[in-house]
């Protein structure tokens, strides 16, 4: 009964390892599409980085994770980090301003 569960707690920690990569790239992969198909100018209308430093980054992060199986924790985590802040802060603003209705 010992021996089963150091094997069982590898099972479970590389299925876990495999969820955290997969939606890791999936967050990356979805602020990467979202940031090249926006139009620069509305990033500089937001007064935060350019379209190209942020599609740098998340797109970096990606590579990155991707060609090292998430094996990489810490670029992972920046990575989806990067995505998030993106995707929380900079897209409402993006998407404020295409509207029309400004930010208030």
């Amino acid at each position: 009964m010992a021996t089963a569960a150091p094997i069982f707690f590898l099972d479970v920690r590389y299925y876990i390892d495999v969820i955290i990569y997969i939606v890791s790239l999936a967050v990356q992969a979805v602020a990467l599409i979202h940031c090249l198909t926006q139009r620069g100018n509305g990033f500089q209308a937001l007064g935060t980085l350019p379209k190209g430093a942020w599609a740098g980054i998340i797109g970096v992060c990606l590579a990155l994770t991707a060609l090292t199986g998430g094996r990489l924790l810490i670029i992972s985590m920046i990575g989806v980090a990067a995505a998030l802040v993106y995707m929380l802060d900079v897209r409402p603003g993006l998407k404020d301003l295409s509207d029309g209705k400004g930010f208030w």
